[in-house]
């Protein structure tokens, strides 16, 4: 069930989850694999990379503080690390969100 949403979620993306999708997809950043709306547990994350043991999430208006620490909790419990971007971020300064998640992962 879970898949058949995460299909469902790969192919309405929101234009920021696509520019970040272009700049990780295919190994493109650091050599290293990110798979798009993932399921995890009882969630769908919005990127996944197994190898660095990280979820990516990108935030719109549409999330609380509430709701999204319940997440996080849920994803750290089962030991991935939550990084959060904002949609207009990703939108507006997609090189630096690149960059701060480099920083996040030691990545040079």
């Amino acid at each position: 069930m879970a898949s058949s949403r995460a299909r469902k979620l790969r192919k309405n993306m929101t234009n920021a989850e696509k520019a970040f999708w272009s700049q990780v997809r295919d190994k493109r950043f650091h050599e290293l694999r990110f798979r798009r709306q993932h399921p995890i547990g009882p969630y769908i994350v919005d990127f996944y990379c197994a190898a660095k043991e990280i979820v990516v999430e990108l935030d719109g208006g549409q999330h609380t503080q509430e709701t999204d620490l319940e997440r996080s909790a849920f994803l750290q419990s089962c030991g991935l690390r939550v990084i959060r971007f904002w949609n207009n971020d990703v939108l507006s300064n997609l090189g630096g969100v690149l960059r701060s998640l480099e920083n996040e992962l030691d990545l040079e």
